[in-house]
């Protein structure tokens, strides 16, 4: 027990980068971490980590040395799902990282509800716009919005999300009419710092995708932030649909030029680079899967102005 215990600190010394990291994630002392993986040298023969007063970084035999300690654990996680396939209730963690506003909107429910038919079951759901270093920061899934660039990440697409333009009638009222998006270069924009570029909003045409160049003097990097502004009648937003739906039935804000398509972009679920998945990590992710098809088959009749 003592020899998996050492491997599965190397594992994750080596995949976070950090003895102080890995001692969080283990909930053992930086200390502890150190004689684990001293230990395991020992026994192996080898030197599997250089370590400064700064820096930590793996030799050429501890490089390969974790290629088959990570197949190791993988082994062991999966060969403890067999042994439980028969319980309905799952156990252990799962970190979950997912952008702010899907995640607030519908994610976090989902996972309440799942945890709740579950309780051997510990969820962490972190909500952040940035994308997260799945295996440095020791995730198990990762929700994420727009075109995945090429990685060893694994990525399945459990979704679509969708955007709309809109505005409060307080601003319509006091602004001109909205009919093709060109418009939109005179408008009061409130521009979204996640979105890049902030400053060209593109639309599906014929022809093809337009980018429009909007101007305004209010940025934000938060989705809930701009629509608080814009029902304040501070400008036009080109937001997620799922932020907005609410606000479109009820009047609250009015989606601008209709008949004209949004963009749309893809929803992945994404995880580390190994083929075993464990079953509480592919449970969530059918859950996430489920719940978005369900979203995008319920597209909402916004008000029309």
């Amino acid at each position: 027990m003592a020899e998996l215990d050492n491997l599965r600190t190397f594992v994750v010394a080596a995949t976070t980068g950090s003895f102080t990291k890995a001692a969080q994630r283990l909930q053992i002392s930086p200390a502890m971490v150190g004689r684990r993986i001293q230990a395991l040298e020992a026994e192996y023969a080898l030197k599997l980590i250089e370590r400064t007063t700064r820096t930590q970084r793996l030799t050429d035999a501890g490089t390969r040395f974790l290629e088959r300690a990570a197949r190791v654990m993988d082994s062991l996680e999966e060969l403890a799902d067999e042994a439980g396939l028969g319980d309905e209730q799952l156990t252990g963690k799962v970190r979950i990282s997912a952008p702010r506003t899907l995640g607030t909107k519908k994610l976090a429910a989902l996972v309440a509800a799942f945890t709740a038919k579950n309780p051997d079951l510990n969820v962490e759901l972190g909500l952040s716009d940035r994308n997260v270093d799945l295996i440095a920061e020791g995730y198990d899934l990762a929700v994420r919005v727009g075109r995945m660039k090429s990685s060893s990440l694994i990525a399945r697409r459990i979704g679509t999300y969708k955007f709309v333009c809109c505005a409060s009638p307080h601003y319509l009222a006091q602004s001109r009419t909205f009919s093709e998006p060109g418009d939109l270069r005179d408008a009061k924009c409130i521009l979204n710092l996640n979105l890049t570029p902030r400053d060209q909003w593109p639309f599906e045409t014929e022809a093809g995708t337009l980018m429009v160049n909007v101007h305004g003097n209010l940025e934000l990097d938060s989705d809930e932030a701009m629509r608080e502004a814009a029902l304040v009648g501070a400008g036009v937003i080109y937001a997620p649909e799922e932020l907005v739906q609410d606000d479109l039935i009820s009047g609250r804000l009015v989606a601008l030029l209709q008949g004209v398509r949004t963009i749309s972009m893809p929803i992945y679920a994404v995880l580390p680079s190994r083929q075993f998945v464990p079953r509480r990590v592919g449970a969530i992710m059918n859950l996430f899967g489920d719940a978005l098809r369900e979203l995008m088959s319920g597209i909402m009749h916004p008000v029309r102005r």
